[in-house]
C-alpha cells in the first residue's frame, strides 16, 4: 500500500513537472501527427486517443506506447480501424477542452478520453475538473452523436486530503454513468507501484508496462470495435 501511495505521489509530480517543459513543442507535433494520421485513416473508422503523457508514451518510442500496441492488435484481427494518438505530455482537462476543437476536425468513431491526473497534482477544484471533462464529452457528442466514448479512470495520492482524493477518483465512474459512456476503472491497473514496469523516474510505464495498459484499454475497447 505504501509503495502504491508513493508511486501515485511521484506520478502526479512528474506528469506536470517532468513533462511540462516540452508541452508547446509536443502540442505542435501532436497536431501535425493527428492531421497526418487522419489523412491516412480516411477509409478506416477512427479511434482517437485523447490524453496526457500516458497516452503520448512519454520516454518511449511511438510504437511502444499503448495506442500503437492497440493498433497492431486491431490490425491482427483484420478490423478496419485507425488509432490516432492525440496524447500531450503535461495536459490538463482545461488544456484538453481548449484544443478539442482542432483535434476533432476529422470524423471520429471511438473517442478515448484520458485526462485529469495533472489537475489532481495542481489541486484544481474538483468541480472544474468535472466541468472540463463534461464539456469535452459534450463537444465530442455534438460533433458526432453516434461516437462511442471511453473514459479512462485515474487515481491520485492522498496529499490533497482524503476527501479530495476520494472525490477525484469518483469523478470518472460518475461521469461515465451520467453520460452513458464506457469506463476503464483505472488505466494503470497492475502497473502502478511496480518498479519493474516503470521507467527510472518510477512513474511512467516502460514498454512492458504499456503492454499492460493496452490490455486494460482493450478489455473495454474490444466489444466496441468488434460489434
Amino acid at each position: 500500500m505504501r509503495s502504491f501511495t508513493l508511486f501515485l505521489t511521484l506520478f502526479m509530480m512528474i506528469l506536470i513537472s517532468g513533462c511540462g517543459d516540452n508541452k508547446k513543442k509536443e502540442a505542435s507535433e501532436s497536431e501535425e501527427s493527428v492531421q497526418q494520421e487522419s489523412a491516412q485513416a480516411q477509409e478506416d473508422k477512427v479511434i482517437l486517443m485523447f490524453g496526457d503523457s500516458l497516452t503520448a508514451g512519454y520516454g518511449l518510442e511511438e510504437q511502444e506506447a499503448f495506442p500503437a500496441i492497440l493498433q497492431r492488435k486491431i490490425d491482427s484481427l483484420g478490423l478496419a480501424y485507425k488509432v490516432v494518438n492525440a496524447g500531450l505530455s503535461g495536459e490538463t482537462t482545461s488544456g484538453g477542452r481548449n484544443r478539442i476543437d482542432w483535434v476533432l476536425k476529422q470524423n471520429v468513431d471511438v473517442f478515448v478520453l484520458e485526462l485529469g491526473a495533472n489537475d489532481g497534482l495542481r489541486g484544481i477544484p474538483l468541480s472544474e475538473t468535472r466541468k472540463n471533462l463534461q464539456e469535452i464529452i459534450d463537444f465530442v457528442r455534438a460533433e458526432n452523436p453516434d461516437v462511442e466514448i471511453v473514459l479512462a479512470g485515474m487515481q491520485i495520492p492522498p496529499n490533497m486530503g482524503q476527501n479530495y482524493t476520494s472525490e477525484f477518483k469518483n469523478i470518472f465512474p460518475e461521469l461515465a454513468e451520467k453520460n452513458k459512456v464506457h469506463l476503464i476503472p483505472f488505466l494503470l491497473e497492475d502497473v502502478a507501484g511496480n518498479p519493474d514496469l516503470n521507467q527510472q523516474d518510477g512513474i511512467h510505464p516502460t514498454a512492458e508496462g504499456h503492454r499492460i495498459l493496452a490490455e486494460n484499454v482493450w478489455e473495454v475497447l474490444k466489444p466496441i470495435v468488434q460489434e
